[in-house]
């Protein structure tokens, strides 16, 4: 009879507590989340300026991975093609700090938008995705749009 007494007792404690405990075990996995967004957001906009406003090639590699696939079609996959490219596209371009409007990350996703200027002077908006796995960069999506000097709406783009 004292062994089921115990039992009861044990189990009704342990029902008493298991809710805190979940509460915490919650608690401390949307923390691992929230860190872990943050470091890839970090990631994401490092790349982003070292390469596209302080034009050091050299470090791409520390961002991407070798295997990086590329959805913009006139960009190759993998993180050499990447490097080419950007060399010849930036050719020349002065250093300039990133002008990022937005940025928000999604577990292994990183959304960025910045507001971009054009060899004209007039502006562009654009929104690039990131996927990112192992702490580099392993995929990427991009939309670019031209500011018009008018708008249907009084919204600003930015």
């Amino acid at each position: 009879m004292k062994l089921i007494r115990y039992v009861a007792l044990g189990a009704i404690l342990w029902s008493c507590s298991s809710p805190k405990q979940k509460e915490s075990d919650n608690s401390s996995s949307a923390s691992t989340i929230i860190a872990q967004n943050e470091k890839n957001k970090k990631l994401v906009l490092d790349f982003y300026q070292s390469t596209f406003g302080d034009k050091n090639f050299d470090k791409i590699d520390q961002y991407l991975a070798p295997e990086y696939i590329q959805h913009n079609p006139k960009v190759a996959d993998g993180a050499e093609a990447f490097k080419k490219g950007v060399q010849e596209w930036l050719k020349g371009a002065p250093k300039t700090k990133i002008d990022v409007q937005h940025v928000a990350a999604d577990g292994d996703l990183v959304f960025v938008h910045l507001k971009n200027k054009r060899p004209d002077g007039g502006l562009k908006s654009t929104i690039d995705i990131f996927r990112v796995k192992d702490n580099k960069i392993v995929e990427h999506w991009d939309v670019h749009q031209d500011v018009p000097e008018k708008s249907a709406n009084p919204h600003p783009m930015f």
